[in-house]
Parts: C-alpha cells; sequence; structure tokens
C-alpha cells in the first residue's frame, strides 16, 4: 500500500512519538497474518482440535486466541455451531461486558451483524433475553444464519432503525451494545479495503452516523444500565470524540473504568476510553468505552405486542 497524505496526518494526530507514527504505518504497508480467534458456543472440548496461543490474563475461558496458519472456519465443529470465529480486535472490544457486576435481564445489540458481540455478549453475560438488531435486510440474514447455527437462545432478531426500536421499546435493556458502523479503517491493516476510510468527509459521516446511534440507543438502556460503545476505526472524532459529544449531552450517563484494559486506555483523553493498535500484536485494532445510566429509570419488559411484529424472529 502506497501511504497516503491522510494516512500520515492520521498517524500525526494519534501520536507524538515518531517509533509510535512508524510502526503504526508499517501495519498497513505491510499487513502482517492476525491470530485467528474463535468463541467457544458450545462446550469445549477437553482438548481443543487448535493450538492456541497463551491466553491473555483477562481473556474468558470460552475465548481462544489461536497460532497463526489455524483455520477453524474449515473445521467441521465449525458448521455444528460449537463456535464461532472472529478478530481478537472484536474480543477486546466486547470485554468492557466482563467487568458487569450484577447478572443480567436484558441485551440489546442495535448494530449486530453478522453476529460476534451478541455471541460474545451471550456467553459472558448469560442474559435472560438476547435482541440482536440489524438495520441492514441483506446483514439481518446473516446474522439469524449465525445465531441459529451457534444455537444462541432464547433471542430475538429484528431489522429496525435505532429511532424505530427506542420508539418502541424504551428502557427495557440492562446492556446495550453498539458496535457502531464506521469508517473501518483496521480492515487495511488485516490486509482487506476500506476505500476512503482516511477522508474527512467519511470520517465526519460516520461520525455523526454513529452519534445519532447513541443518542437513539441511550433511549434503550434501563436506569443503572449500561451502554458499550466500540469501533474498528482509529479516528478520534469518531472514537473520544463521539464519546466526549455524548457525556455532554447525555449528563445521566457516566463513563466506567475497566481495569483489566488500565494498560490501553486512550492517551487522548482522561475519560475512560481504550483503544488497541495493531502493532501491539493482539489483533487489527479496536476502541472501545463503557457508558453507565445513573438514572432511575425501571427496568421495562419487552411486550408481547412487540414479539408479535412482523418481522421479529425468536430463537
Amino acid at each position: 500500500m502506497e501511504i497516503s497524505r491522510l494516512l500520515l496526518k492520521l498517524s500525526r494526530r494519534l501520536f507524538a512519538n515518531e517509533g509510535d507514527r512508524d510502526a503504526f504505518i508499517e501495519c498497513f504497508v505491510q499487513p502482517k497474518p492476525q491470530h485467528p480467534c474463535l468463541i467457544w458456543c458450545q462446550p469445549r472440548p477437553a482438548v481443543s482440535p487448535f493450538g492456541a496461543e497463551v491466553p491473555l490474563v483477562w481473556q474468558p475461558g470460552f475465548v481462544e486466541r489461536l497460532n497463526q496458519g489455524e483455520q477453524p472456519g474449515k473445521h467441521p465443529l465449525h458448521d455444528q455451531g460449537a463456535f464461532y470465529c472472529l478478530d481478537f480486535s472484536s474480543v477486546f472490544a466486547a470485554s468492557p461486558l466482563l467487568a458487569m457486576p450484577n447478572a443480567i435481564a436484558q441485551v440489546i445489540d442495535v448494530c449486530a451483524s453478522p453476529g460476534g458481540k451478541s455471541v460474545f455478549a451471550w456467553k459472558a453475560l448469560q442474559p435472560v433475553q438476547l435482541l440482536s438488531n440489524e438495520v441492514i435486510g441483506k446483514r439481518t440474514a446473516q446474522l439469524l444464519s449465525n445465531l441459529k447455527r451457534c444455537q444462541i437462545s432464547p433471542a430475538l432478531v429484528t431489522n429496525l432503525d435505532s429511532k424505530v426500536l427506542a420508539q418502541l421499546i424504551p428502557h427495557t435493556a440492562s446492556v446495550v451494545i453498539v458496535d457502531a458502523p464506521c469508517t473501518g479503517q483496521s480492515l487495511i491493516a488485516k490486509g482487506g479495503k476500506a476505500p476512503g476510510c482516511f477522508h474527512p468527509v467519511n470520517i465526519n459521516n460516520n461520525a455523526n452516523r454513529q452519534k445519532r446511534i447513541l443518542a437513539n440507543s441511550a433511549q434503550l438502556v434501563a436506569g443503572g444500565g449500561y451502554l458499550a460503545y466500540m469501533t474498528c476505526t482509529y479516528s478520534p472524532e469518531e472514537n473520544e470524540q463521539v464519546v466526549a459529544w455524548f457525556l455532554e449531552r447525555f449528563s445521566q450517563f457516566q463513563a466506567i473504568a475497566i481495569p483489566h484494559l488500565a494498560g490501553f486506555q486512550s492517551h487522548l483523553t482522561s475519560t475512560p476510553c481504550y483503544r488497541l493498535f495493531p502493532y501491539q500484536g493482539l489483533g487489527a485494532g479496536a476502541f472501545t468505552a463503557l457508558l453507565q445510566n445513573t438514572a432511575t429509570h425501571p427496568l421495562q419488559p419487552i411486550s408481547a405486542n412487540f414479539r408479535d411484529r412482523p418481522g421479529v424472529y425468536s430463537l
């Protein structure tokens, strides 16, 4: 990949240290192979069929980070729904869910397809009910297929805009996950493509969309509940600045420190926000923050009328 002016500009905004800038840019010029990763959805075999890396201290037992070269997606256990394949960056982004202190009744994953964060939440939190939503129709089919394959139940799958969700089922979630649509800059660090991902217009358009989704998603969170925000991109406009915007406008929410991610605290803010960069060797990159609703809205049940709506699938 040719080093673009916009990538260089981003690197200067992210890092004061020249060594960090060079290491960051090198991940785009020569993307390195990533370690495959999986979530065990069914009981984990006594002897894993895959070679695995030594687990991180905070890594949950249902997650395995595999040796490079392993191809779990081709193993028969994959089609049987024994596990879900994903990038370890996704595990990093979802890991604040491991810090939840109480039993969780209802989880809503607002931007759920293809399903990795929903599967992680189902395993980590064991909620009474999981609702996985995807606004893009074509991606809803993939989400539904993956949740069925992995035998995620009880769960609801919906295809609704976040504004409609907020209007129909306010204050129904103990935990809301917003794995927000973003410019996807980390895809390039995996050797993929993300056209225009460093362009200011695309970055600003995505940031505005993220703010809209977060504002709607806030209405879903019951008092004392949590809103987990995450992306797979590096631009501060889509990450720290979105969190700052949200906390300023929704003062009932506060950012929660995640002890096991303390070493990944973003140097761009004093607010608890956490970043993974590709040169750190754990994944292509991610951003995550956990926000708690300090208001007292009681948790509401999801009504039978909602469950019976056309386009609401029960698993």
